[in-house]
């Protein structure tokens, strides 16, 4: 597993990266995280803290709760998962909270602004926006780091994931724009330099990594849905009993 190469350039500028915004966007597409897919939570997990920890931290979540949650060992998070250490330079513990390395005041002086968590990042932005928004690099030159976005215009975050996206173009079409006008928008893209990965592959890997950031945002809510489908079914069932007992109670009256 990689463990540092790419992380220390991923994710360092989403004070320009994150609060731009606006513009048409494209990819626009919408998807369904499937809370019984441990695996793919398992493989989001492993792209998170190779790709995104670096800079990120989900500070939120302690790594033995996500390991019990989507099956994973102490041992495997300490092999696989765990590249942070403590001040000493021994490795995280497993119950600690996945934080990162880089301490706030660091990260104001060389960046601006510390980057920021994202253990509610899906919450707030939504399962479709993030699943969209790491689809949606594309060359432009303009931009300082060489890169813009589909879903995020003039993005300042660097493209993390290029190796495995590899570089791509927009294709542009004119459109109306509601005021009896035109204007230009992305209606798709060409690969021009191949990443590592085919597209399907690289949307697949980008599906996990959008599904471990929804489980981390909200690791109790297939709990609170399974003991709200249990509380139903008890009140059917309290329903029957208690409409049979009316009519045992009134029966002599009726």
């Amino acid at each position: 597993m990689k463990k540092g190469l790419i992380i220390v350039v991923g994710l360092l500028l989403p004070a320009l990266g994150w609060a731009a915004g606006g513009g048409p966007t494209f990819p626009n597409d919408s998807i369904d995280v499937n809370w019984d897919d441990k695996a793919s939570m398992q493989r989001g997990a492993r792209t998170f803290v190779n790709y995104c920890m670096g800079c990120h931290a989900a500070a939120y979540s302690r790594y033995n709760r996500v390991g019990a949650d989507l099956g994973i060992s102490d041992e495997q998070l300490l092999e696989n998962l765990i590249f942070t250490t403590n001040k000493l330079g021994e490795q995280t513990k497993v119950g600690e909270l996945m934080k990162i390395n880089m301490n706030a005041d660091y990260a104001e002086a060389a960046f601006g602004i510390a980057p920021p968590d994202l253990s509610l990042i899906a919450r707030s932005r939504g399962v479709d926006w993030l699943y969209n928004y790491m689809r949606g690099f594309y060359v432009d030159e303009s931009r300082p780091f060489g890169m813009n976005n589909g879903v995020f215009a003039n993005v300042g975050m660097p493209h993390v994931l290029v190796e495995l996206q590899g570089l791509q173009v927009p294709k542009k079409a004119m459109r109306p724009d509601g005021h009896g006008g035109e204007h230009e928008v992305i209606v798709g893209f060409d690969i021009v330099k191949p990443g590592s990965m085919s597209k399907s592959e690289y949307d697949n890997t980008i599906y996990d990594l959008v599904a471990f950031l929804d489980y981390v945002s909200e690791p109790y809510r297939q709990t609170r849905h399974n003991v709200g489908t249990g509380v139903i079914i008890f009140l059917f069932i309290f329903l029957i009993l208690a409409y049979f007992l009316k009519k045992e109670y009134w029966k002599d009256i009726h």
